[in-house]
Parts: structure tokens; sequence; C-alpha cells
């Protein structure tokens, strides 16, 4: 929460009687070594990720293994000093993970032979082309921001039936907690608006695995 014109200073600060830490917030995409516990001495006791979201009320991070594709939490990291370097970098690291997987041989063979006036006879690659990993690095963080953002955009989603599910689910909840009560609005007063912030749930591997949605007031309207 930031300050307003009522309240110049910062609910937290208030309330803590402290200002708010700012240590644990990170530039989205920051590379950062995540460690690992591995029973193994032989194997690296880390690995480089890249920082891509923060989990609710925990204090951890979210993090995107390139070689494994891969999203998932972690507090153990040290980020590094620089906070985002060049993709260079980054693409070296993969060059390395690649460097280690076995190599396809096509199988094609070749014996010597005296040079000839005849056209060369071109022959098409048998081996199997992929795209970089860096891009499925984009495609899979691309689904941490395609949440809806308004109710239109929840129904015209290839998901509106569980949207729809998600919101029954949000007010079935609110009314066995008692949450509100109906009344008439007093004359002269303006109501405060509401909408609903829809969210999806991953796991450990970056999977949907719920849906997930919450009404909030408009405090910018009173």
């Amino acid at each position: 929460m930031t300050p307003s014109k009522t309240v110049p200073q910062m609910p937290y600060k208030i309330w803590h009687e402290k200002p708010a830490s700012y240590k644990y917030l990170r530039v989205w995409g920051s590379l950062a070594y995540v460690k690992r516990l591995v029973e193994d001495k032989r194997h690296s006791r880390s690995s480089l990720c890249r920082f891509v979201e923060y989990p609710k009320e925990t204090v951890v991070y979210y993090f995107y293994k390139p070689s494994e594709q891969k999203i998932f939490i972690s507090r153990n990291t040290v980020f590094l000093k620089k906070g985002f370097p060049a993709d260079s970098r980054w693409d070296e690291v993969l060059l390395e993970e690649l460097s280690e997987a076995p190599q396809q041989n096509d199988g094609t063979s070749f014996e010597p032979s005296v040079p000839t006036d005849s056209v060369p006879i071109l022959r098409r690659s048998t081996r199997e082309s992929r795209p970089p990993e860096r891009y499925g690095f984009l495609g899979l963080t691309s689904q941490l921001d395609n949440d809806p953002r308004t109710y239109g955009e929840a129904m015209s989603d290839i998901d509106s039936d569980k949207w729809l599910d998600a919101i029954k689910s949000g007010m079935d909840l609110m009314g066995s907690n008692e949450v509100w009560t109906l009344v008439d609005p007093p004359k002269d007063v303006m109501s405060v608006g509401c909408k609903w912030v829809y969210k999806r749930k991953l796991g450990a591997n970056g999977e949907v695995i719920a849906f997930k949605a919450r009404l909030v007031a408009k405090g910018y309207t009173q």
C-alpha cells in the first residue's frame, strides 16, 4: 500500500513503527544461482536460473531453469550483483548445457574420389533441428502474464467456464462467511466500486493447477 493525501506515510510504517524493507525485491528476469540438495557430490550444488515471480504471502521466489524447462520455488539463492546481465552471457550458459547432450549422428560417410567436372549432388541433412531453449523460456513465462484483467476478457478466454466456476466459488465463500450485508445505499453518497481479480495458480512444474477469482474494492473511487 502506498501513501495518500489523508495518510502521508506508508501504512506499514505506521503499524509497525519502522520503514518497510525492500531487500527482497528483485528485477524480473534477474539471474541467480539457486542452491539445491544433491546426494552425489560429483554434481553441481547450484544451477543458474532466472527469477520470474513472487509467491503470495511467502518470502521465496519463482525461478525458471532452461535446461529442464521448469518453473519452481526456492529461497536458497544467490542473485548476481549486476542484476540483469546481457543475453550473451545467458546464451553461453545454454551452449554449455547443450554441449553436454549426446550428439546425433546422421550416418553419412564419405570416400575419397578422383576430382571430376560433374556437378556435385546436394544431399539434405537428416539431422533434426530444434528451436533454442530460450524460446521455451518465453513460452512458459508468458503464462504468468496472460490472466484476464476484466470480466469481459475472462468470459472471452478459452477457460471462461473455469473462470465462472472460480467466481461462483468466491461468491459462495463470502456468503458462507457473511462478508457483507445487503442494505439500501445512503442518499447523496457514492458507493465504492468493486472488481474481480483473476489468477491462474501454477504448480511446481509450471502447469496450471487452479483458477482463482477474488473480489476487491476500488479504493480509488472513494
